[in-house]
């Protein structure tokens, strides 16, 4: 299809005159509307204006200028019908070969502070769409680009075929137009049922695909990664891989994993996760000493993990770090003798972590389940020590509670049944995703690695026995932390003054399933 007639109306012109003087320069007849008209103009660039095309002034504050039979049948002539191209003639109408249109700025409008109601109705685009699946609906006969990281291709392919676009590319372009519109709908819809409750009557997502995973959990399951479409950061934003093969599904879960456990602190601290549960965390007063402990935790359960840390990678970490098979590494960053020294390891994947930007509040969690999904509010607070009780007779002292507090920022991240033994700022064992609680104290002390003696005990949820009290207490335990809320509580809260034990209520209970 040759480009003749271009019709431009955009709110965002960012690299518009560049690509508009471009057209004119090939021939391109441009017609476009208000504000636009008038950029392209002070550019210098030869525009036909919107009303002189419809010979309808555009009326109602702008909301009425393209909606005109001289636009659209311009647009929606089938150019392989006789008929068609008949009526465009017999009614002085010319095709239109090019729509160029941006929306306006809804998402952005509607995401402000402070803004009225009156502002963002009035910035639900009308005109904009309407032209977009006309000319989506004729893409065989009319370019539709709502993306102004197309520009350079378009012209570059123009310029190569005598302004003509390959049948491929129109294809393409009427995709992501016919897209453009369904987000745009879909953030519309989605505003106006926000109004109606936290968990309104429907819910619509939008994820763009960001690659192609060589398989899924196992090599027989087909896979991809997708982010929410104009999310404020996803998985992978702003983050480079250094070095590597492709990630895949499972480090991709495990990484998801890591990242959410490492923003629960602040200082240098290290993560190693495997089969998305943590093995090994610690903070420190160095990253370097940080990672040692926590390999320290489970260095067999380490073989193969995804490592996050969230301070920078130096030479003598590396070379520490050189000496264990690590699937995944990220990191803010590694000095030059780091990446020398780990891409040795030919299996290894570096990534650096830029993204700065922090999670948005009040942010939904979805679990996918059969013929539905599961919506909550994500468990992204951290909870703080001012709003818990400590109910033994015995208070804990700081270096508890710093353990305490540790241990229950760990056991939020770890799969039910959880539990976390850690002394000094480091995980000992840790128990995951038992059916009972007792299990799950087993596992944790059976992995212990290091010294009990003054460790605390972290629960996801209630002790509803004394059993798995009675398990921990003679390996020399001091400090146990928990939501509380059971009716056995009395008998466990007696269990910890006979032994001498702090008993911390969290009040605030963190099941991961």
């Amino acid at each position: 299809m040759k480009v003749k007639r271009a019709l431009i109306s955009v709110s965002n012109k960012i690299g518009l005159d560049k690509f508009a003087q471009s057209l004119s320069d090939l021939g391109v007849e441009i017609i476009s509307t208000g504000g636009t008209a008038k950029f392209l103009k002070d550019k210098g660039i030869l525009v036909t204006g919107i009303s002189d095309v419809t010979g309808f002034p555009e009326i109602l504050d702008g909301r009425v200028k393209t909606l005109h039979p001289n636009i659209h049948a311009g647009l929606l002539a089938d150019r392989d019908k006789h008929e068609h191209m008949l009526t465009l003639k017999e009614q002085n109408i010319k095709p239109i070969d090019m729509v160029v249109v941006s929306l306006y700025p809804f998402e952005e409008v509607s995401g402000r502070r402070g803004v009225t109601e009156a502002e963002v109705i009035e910035n639900i685009d009308i005109g904009g769409p309407t032209m977009i699946r006309a000319a989506s609906k004729n893409f065989k006969s009319v370019a539709v680009v709502t993306d102004a990281r197309r520009y350079n291709d378009i012209i570059d392919e123009m310029k190569a075929n005598e302004n003509q676009l390959s049948f491929e590319t129109l294809r393409d372009l009427a995709t992501q137009a016919f897209h453009t519109t369904a987000h745009y709908d879909f953030v519309i819809a989605n505003w106006f049922s926000e109004g109606v409750s936290d968990f309104p009557p429907f819910m619509l997502l939008d994820y763009e695909k960001m690659q192609d995973l060589k398989y899924g959990e196992n090599p027989h399951q087909r896979a991809a990664y997708y982010a929410e479409v104009n999310a404020r950061r996803h998985l992978l934003s702003r983050v480079t891989q250094l070095h590597g093969i492709e990630l895949g599904f499972n480090n991709l879960l495990d990484l998801n994993a890591s990242r959410e456990l490492l923003r629960e602190f602040a200082l240098p601290a290290a993560v190693i996760t495997k089969h998305n549960n943590p093995c090994g965390v610690a903070v420190a007063e160095d990253i370097n000493t940080a990672y040692r402990k926590a390999l320290a935790a489970d260095p067999i359960s380490a073989f193969g993990s995804v490592v996050a840390l969230n301070r920078i990678v130096d030479e003598e970490l590396a070379e520490t770090m050189a000496k264990k098979f690590i699937e995944v590494l990220i990191a803010p960053g590694f000095v030059a003798e780091a990446v020398e020294i780990l891409t040795q390891k030919e299996r290894i994947r570096l990534l650096v972590n830029e993204e700065r930007r922090k999670v948005g509040t009040g942010e939904p969690a979805y679990r996918q389940v059969m013929g539905g999904m599961l919506v909550q509010d994500k468990d992204s607070g951290i909870d703080e020590r001012d709003g818990m009780e400590v109910v033994s007779k015995r208070h804990p002292n700081e270096r508890e509670w710093g353990d305490a507090m540790f241990a229950w920022r760990v056991a939020k991240h770890v799969r039910s049944n959880a539990i976390v033994l850690a002394n000094n700022l480091a995980t000992l064992g840790i128990g995951a995703g038992q059916m009972s609680r007792v299990d799950s104290m087993n596992i944790a002390l059976d992995k212990s690695q290091g010294e009990l003696q003054g460790a605390a005990v972290g629960s996801d949820a209630f002790f509803p026995f004394t059993d798995a009290l009675d398990l921990a207490i003679p390996k020399g335990i001091t400090v146990v932390i928990q939501p509380g809320g059971s009716n056995r509580d009395e008998e466990v809260i007696k269990l910890c003054d006979e032994h001498d034990l702090a008993m911390i209520f969290t009040n605030t209970r963190h099941f991961l399933h």
